[in-house]
C-alpha cells in the first residue's frame, strides 16, 4: 500500500475532476490530523484519497462504498483502511471505532463545504476563507444543499474538537494544496 498505487486506483475509477479534487482535499485533511494525533500520515492520507474512489461508477447506497471495499480487499489493503472507508457511510450504520474512522467522517463533508465556500468568494482563494464564513454558510440550508451539516457537527463532536477549531484546522490543511484543488484564486 502506497500513495502512488492509491492515486492510480483513484484515477482508474474516478474521471470527474471535482471528485478527484475532493479526494485530494480529504487526503490533505487526513494527513494533517494524522500528524496532529501522532499517527501514520501515509496510511491516513490513503484512506482520505480512496474513501470515495468507487463513487463515480457505483454511487448508490447499495454499492458505495461496498464495491470499493471489495476491490480494496482483493488488492490486499489492510482491514483497518477498508473499515474506515466503509464506516464513513452513515447508512451502513457501522460504529466508527478508531481515531482514523472518526477523522475520515469528520473531514469528508466539511471539505466539501469549505470548497463550496471558497468557490463563491470573489477571489476564489481558500486563503481568504474564514471560519465565520464557513459557519455562516452552514446556516444557509440552500447553500451546498448536499453537504450534511449534521455530519460536520457530529464529526467534530466525535473527535472531541470544538467546531470552530475543526473548521480552522481543515481550512489550513487544504491551504497547503490550494493549487492542486483549484482554490488558489481566480
Amino acid at each position: 500500500m502506497n500513495r502512488n498505487n492509491a492515486q492510480q486506483l483513484l484515477y482508474e475509477y474516478t474521471q470527474k475532476d471535482g471528485l478527484r479534487k475532493h479526494a485530494l482535499a480529504v487526503e490533505a485533511a487526513m494527513k494533517a490530523y494524522a500528524k496532529r494525533f501522532g499517527q501514520d500520515e501515509e496510511k491516513w492520507g490513503i484512506v482520505g484519497l480512496l474513501h470515495d474512489f468507487d463513487y463515480e461508477k457505483y454511487p448508490t447506497p447499495d454499492q458505495h462504498p461496498e464495491v470499493g471495499a471489495k476491490i480494496l480487499r482483493e488488492k490486499g489493503y489492510p482491514d483497518d483502511v477498508i473499515y474506515a472507508i466503509r464506516s464513513h457511510a452513515n447508512y451502513l450504520e457501522l460504529e466508527r471505532k478508531s481515531l482514523m474512522d472518526k477523522t475520515l467522517f469528520a473531514v469528508d463533508e466539511l471539505v466539501g463545504l469549505i470548497t463550496a465556500v471558497t468557490l463563491v468568494r470573489p477571489s476564489k482563494s481558500i486563503a481568504d476563507v474564514k471560519v465565520s464564513s464557513v459557519k455562516k454558510k452552514m446556516k444557509d440550508k440552500a447553500f451546498a444543499r448536499s453537504v450534511s451539516r449534521d455530519d460536520i457537527r457530529d464529526g467534530a463532536a466525535d473527535l472531541g474538537i470544538p467546531l470552530d477549531e475543526h473548521i480552522a484546522f481543515v481550512i489550513e490543511a487544504m491551504k497547503g494544496i490550494a493549487n492542486a484543488l483549484g482554490l488558489s484564486g481566480a
